[in-house]
């Protein structure tokens, strides 16, 4: 059957290079007792599964779908992604929402729900544009970083980042608010990508849904048997 349907799957591989838009994941899967990770790429109508040993960039290397797409890559922001620099990537905001809802119950400052309520009014807007057939002008995209990076600021004056001496060398440990912050600070123009381009989603789902069944198969038998 692997073989039958090989053709199939290096023509979808194939389409998923050439798309417009790709949607990345991965996840720990047991196969033959082993820990294996099922890596995911995907878009609205296609996608494709990979098994691999390793996790990181070997996998996605041997893959081959990810290094040589054309298109923007959703993802969650999972550091070996960022090694594909050769295109545009857009960051999945429900991952921040989660960490910024954390970021606000563990310190009880206001910035969290101010980002949290930006992103969420900048969705529905978008949505909103979609589906009338509009665009946003350069100077409403002005608008959005503008309020964007006033958020962030303003959480930035209530974390600052901690330097250590000269003399001591290395990198401070910074606090779980401060590196939420540097990477709004750092990536803002792959999180309010969705703003730009109205093709790009908001979120990874489309990735993350496409894990669940495996995941599945996996809570109800244990494991897979054989690779």
């Amino acid at each position: 059957a692997r073989t039958a349907l090989q053709g199939t799957a290096d023509l979808v591989a194939q389409y998923l290079r050439d798309a417009a838009l790709v949607n990345a994941d991965e996840s720990g899967l047991r196969v033959a007792g082993k820990l294996h990770w099922l890596h995911i790429a995907a878009n609205d109508t296609l996608t494709w599964y990979g098994l691999h040993a390793k996790r990181g960039m070997e996998a996605i290397t041997a893959h081959g779908i990810l290094p040589n797409r054309l298109g923007v890559l959703v993802h969650d922001c999972w550091a070996p992604y960022w090694k594909l620099n050769d295109a545009t990537h857009a960051l999945c905001n429900a991952h921040l929402l989660r960490e910024l809802l954390y970021v606000k119950e563990l310190t009880g400052h206001q910035w969290p729900q101010a980002m949290m309520d930006f992103l969420l009014s900048a969705n529905q807007l978008c949505w909103a544009a979609r589906h009338s057939g509009t665009r946003f002008s350069e100077a409403d995209i002005a608008a959005f970083r503008t309020l964007y990076d006033a958020i962030v600021g303003d959480g930035e004056a209530l974390h600052p980042e901690i330097e250590l001496p000269v003399w001591k060398g290395g990198r401070a440990k910074q606090s779980i608010p401060c590196n939420l912050l540097r990477r709004f600070r750092k990536h803002a123009d792959a999180i309010l990508l969705f703003i730009r381009d109205l093709a790009v989603p908001f979120t990874n789902n489309v990735a993350e849904r496409a894990v669940r069944m495996p995941k599945v198969k996996q809570k109800i038998s244990g494991c897979f048997r054989t690779v």
